[in-house]
């Protein structure tokens, strides 16, 4: 998949989330800084890398979801001091009593306004400029997203697929149109986990616009990547987010999305897609993991001046300082467990389960593990602290690596929670996935 506008998620979701996680769910909380929060709706995030769910959010449903909670990111504006009042204590060009005169005026226009209202009110209910327009009462509500269809494995005529899971697949269309089904279809099945509901899940995926016979930016092409999201959670439109939901890691599926289960009425204009053109995908599903996945594999104990690592499967690690040991000033890391999977790169979003603790003493002050959700940013975007993005890229995806951060990559001198100021930092990391997203 290009790094372009046809990513199918966009970079950075944390826990389904587009661009960042909430400050809060950070490993030791936010970062430090002066600046105040920027609130972001994540609807924005969602449609960040052009292929979130159509119009400027997920598909309505009843009831808030958790992932639709503000995501929160750091900034250096200040705000303004403010009066008690709440009105900014030295706006420009205005002194404090041109504010109060300001307001003493404000209320009587308000007062003038509610006595025409009333003199027209009983002057008669002629009065045409006191009626409402007569088409108010009768006005249409603003029409909701066309609903998805049911999805079916066939359809009257499908395009014809060829090649081999985990390459660029070739669509062939043929010259009948589509006749609207959204199909989901397995060509070839995986053997590994199934994806529910909530599955953290990685997909290549090969892509064409059937209405057009244009070809789609590919994750097979040049510096493309696997797109990554939690299945099932409408982050993504419907033809990838609902497609892989009950398929196994190792398939290849053949989607072909009517407008419905793309983008909807509005098309996408940066990809060229019209309001009425159906797509097809084929997606190979790479990896699947659970909220509460952890790597398995053989464990190289860490070297002997390194806190020492129990590897306690679902539950956080505990981490034991070594007496006497001299305390790091740089970063050092070590891989207990070396995955085989792709290396993370600078600007890849990651998917990690960890464990963090201090190094005088190894109290633990957080666990991605206590929370039974894995946690996701964008490698060497500032959402982190310094040793997480220096310390991760290059890991091999499937890896379990342990970093020791000096204060000078970590809080510096400010304290953090249960994290004391000028802290050595101890984390047991695994990495799960990367992609974009």
């Amino acid at each position: 998949m290009s790094e372009k506008a046809s990513s199918p998620g966009g970079p950075g979701t944390a826990n389904g989330a587009s661009a960042g996680d909430p400050a809060d769910s950070r490993p030791g909380g936010p970062l430090p800084g002066d600046g105040e929060s920027i609130v972001v709706p994540p609807a924005i995030l969602k449609q960040s890398a052009g292929w979130g769910s159509p119009g400027d959010g997920p598909r309505p449903k009843s009831g808030a979801k958790d992932d639709e909670v503000p995501q929160i990111f750091a900034s250096n504006v200040r705000r303004q001091d403010t009066s008690e009042a709440g009105y900014d204590e030295n706006p420009p060009g205005v002194g404090r009593l041109g504010m109060i005169l300001g307001t003493v005026l404000a209320v009587l226009l308000v007062g003038s306004g509610v006595t025409l209202y009333m003199v027209n009110r009983d002057g008669g209910s002629d009065n045409a400029a006191t009626k409402p327009p007569a088409d108010a009462a009768t006005a249409p509500a603003t029409p909701s997203a066309e609903p998805v269809p049911p999805i079916k494995d066939t359809a009257k005529v499908l395009p014809t697929i060829t090649g081999d899971f985990g390459k660029k697949a070739t669509i062939t269309v043929p010259g009948e149109a589509a006749d609207g089904t959204f199909v989901v279809k397995v060509l070839s099945e995986g053997t590994g986990p199934v994806v529910e509901k909530n599955s953290w899940t990685s997909v290549d995926y090969t892509a064409k616009d059937w209405t057009t016979g244009k070809d789609i930016p590919s994750s097979y092409d040049d510096k493309g990547k696997p797109q990554i999201f939690q299945a099932g959670t409408d982050a993504l439109i419907p033809a990838l987010d609902q497609a892989v939901v009950g398929k196994k890691a190792g398939s290849r599926i053949l989607v072909v999305a009517p407008p419905a289960a793309a983008f909807g009425a509005q098309g996408n204009t940066g990809m060229e897609i019209g309001a009425k053109d159906n797509l097809v995908f084929v997606i190979d599903v790479q990896r699947v993991n659970a909220p509460d996945a952890v790597v398995s594999g053989t464990v190289t104990p860490p070297p002997a001046d390194f806190p020492q690592v129990k590897d306690n499967g679902k539950k956080a690690a505990e981490i034991t300082p070594v007496a006497g040991a001299a305390e790091p000033t740089e970063l050092k890391s070590h891989v207990l467990i070396q995955g085989t999977g792709p290396k993370v790169e600078t600007g890849e979003k990651v998917l990690v389960q960890y464990t963090g603790a201090l190094w005088k003493d190894g109290k633990k002050f957080d666990s991605s593990l206590d929370k039974g959700q894995a946690f996701s940013f964008s490698v060497g975007g500032g959402q982190v602290i310094e040793g997480w993005d220096k310390g991760l890229e290059g890991v091999a995806v499937g890896s379990r690596v342990e970093l020791v951060i000096p204060a000078s990559l970590g809080y510096k001198d400010q304290a953090q929670g249960e994290i004391p100021a000028n802290s050595t930092l101890v984390f047991v990391v695994d990495v799960l996935d990367a992609g974009v997203g």
